[in-house]
């Protein structure tokens, strides 16, 4: 299985994390709310700080954020 990164967990982002979890997959996630990465840590995935460590430890990484501005500082931040 694949070492996956999934960043944004919310309404539609932690159901799809919950299922590569699920699936078997080692999935790395971070969202600006602590709860979902919680929530999501308790089911087998690994919480991570920043989108930064979710790319640094994944082989591919899925962005899940409402719109062009949180995408681009998912990629763009130095954090």
């Amino acid at each position: 299985m694949a070492d996956l990164g999934f960043i944004g967990l919310g309404i539609m982002g932690k159901p799809m994390a919950g299922h590569l979890v699920k699936a078997g997959h080692k999935v790395h996630v971070f969202s600006r709310s602590p709860g979902p990465v919680e929530e999501l840590a308790d089911s087998g995935a690994v919480a991570c700080n920043s989108a930064r460590e979710v790319a640094e430890k994944s082989d591919m990484v899925f962005i899940m954020v409402p719109d062009t501005r949180d995408v681009d500082m998912v990629q763009f931040s130095s954090k």
